[in-house]
């Protein structure tokens, strides 16, 4: 029987999806290219800004981006479909009904995760975009678990989103130091582990091999991905 090809709606950030493909490459037991899984990728990196559609009111305008991006893959022929990006997941549950593609949901996916490992009563802090946080996404599916989901400060959320968007998304180099400001800040809150709810952030756990303090859902959802589309697991 013929294994299932994966889709991913990626370029948010080009190099976040750089980084789920590597996590699916490096996660899958292979000793040859055909023991990999069949994959199409679509980086769509002038898709409008997800935060910015959030506070402009210009949710419609993500809906038919990603609603095109959904037939792409269809007629490529994936039956699952990841989209590496947290913020985008605001808008998941509209475009599941346009498709027979199932998608997988990185974020609930990950609170289910967290729980696994964590039990009930956790505190979890939260790392991601003004958008993501705005919606509670991460908030919402916390709680499922009856578990506490942490904001950040004022101030640490926007150190936050400095290294984001004028790091990771830039190009430019980030100052380790003040990715560590927000974790002691997360520590002192009583924090058992912090998700690092955009995918940006989950580039600098790669390129700074960060503990297992932070939950990468990208990670989390690549692992989900291979057995599903006929990969064996390491």
């Amino acid at each position: 029987m013929r294994d299932k090809v994966l889709g991913v709606i990626g370029g948010m950030g080009p190099l976040a999806t750089d980084v789920f493909y590597k996590y699916v490459i490096e996660n899958t037991k292979a000793e040859c290219d055909q023991d990999h899984i069949d994959m199409v990728i679509l980086s769509h990196a002038s898709m409008i800004d997800r935060t910015k559609a959030i506070f402009e009111g210009r949710l419609d305008v993500l809906f038919s981006e990603l609603k095109n991006d959904l037939g792409i893959l269809e007629r490529a022929g994936a039956e699952y479909a990841i989209i590496p990006c947290n913020t985008c997941h605001v808008l998941l549950d509209q475009i599941k009904q346009l498709s027979h593609i199932e998608i997988i949901n990185m974020i609930e996916e990950t609170a289910a995760a967290v729980y696994e490992r964590f039990g009930r009563d956790t505190r979890v802090g939260i790392m991601a975009t003004d958008g993501t946080v705005k919606m509670r996404m991460y908030h919402d599916a916390i709680l499922k678990y009856d578990m506490v989901p942490v904001e950040l400060s004022d101030e640490m959320q926007k150190l936050n989103m400095d290294i984001i968007y004028n790091g990771v998304k830039s190009g430019n180099k980030i100052n380790i130091k003040d990715f560590h400001k927000i974790e002691a800040e997360l520590v002192k809150r009583k924090c058992s582990c912090a998700i690092l709810g955009c995918t940006e952030l989950s580039v600098i756990k790669d390129q700074y091999r960060l503990s297992d303090f932070f939950v990468d859902p990208m990670e989390i959802v690549a692992r989900k991905v291979i057995p599903l589309c006929g990969g064996k697991l390491k």
